[in-house]
């Protein structure tokens, strides 16, 4: 087993080299991720709004036999029938009963839903969130053969060749603080 973990620790951690060196993939593997999170979510809420929608009619299936039992207990005492009476009542208590564990799971489907209508809307903002960076953060440009770097042969270093060039500590630190800011967005969703 230890081969498997080595080899997948290896294969994360270069994972997580590439998307550091490419943060706008990074924001993209994120939002592929509020996508999925929020098409599973949507589901889940359509799931719980059918099973809500079932609930209620059990509940009312169970207060229709109810009412029909509660009559016929008038029935049998007005008939003078004590023992189909004492019998209509044992099945009356017997559907509230089962009319109240009905209602106490459609009030626990009900608190279920509104949980995952508030996480739906939270996955819906961080995703716009995400949408917005990913449009805000600038694409590394591919090096034309004009512009590309050039190495000194005086001292192996490559230098800028024209002030149009970008600075690559400018760079270096526009990728750190959007790493910063991807971190927090993370953590904040508690990824």
């Amino acid at each position: 087993m230890s081969v498997f973990e080595d080899v997948n620790r290896f294969l994360e951690k270069q994972l997580e080299e590439f998307l550091r060196a490419h943060p706008h993939l990074e924001l993209q593997v994120l939002a592929d991720n509020l996508r999925e999170q929020e098409a599973k979510t949507t589901k889940l809420l359509a799931d719980l709004t059918a099973e809500e929608q079932r609930q209620q009619d059990a509940i009312l299936a169970t207060a229709n036999e109810i009412k029909r039992w509660h009559e016929r207990i008038t029935k049998a005492e007005k008939a003078g029938r004590q023992d189909l009476a004492a019998a209509a009542k044992e099945r009356e208590a017997a559907l509230l009963s089962q009319g109240n564990q009905q209602w106490g799971q459609m009030e626990v489907t009900k608190t279920r839903l509104q949980q995952t209508q508030l996480l739906l809307e939270k996955i819906q903002v961080r995703h716009q969130e995400v949408k917005e960076r990913i449009r805000q953060a600038p694409r590394k440009p591919q090096p034309s053969a004009s512009s590309a770097p050039k190495r000194d042969p005086a001292n192996g270093w490559y230098q800028k060749v024209s002030l149009s060039d970008p600075d690559p500590l400018e760079e270096q630190f526009k990728n750190w603080e959007r790493e910063a800011e991807l971190e927090d967005l993370k953590r904040n969703m508690g990824l």
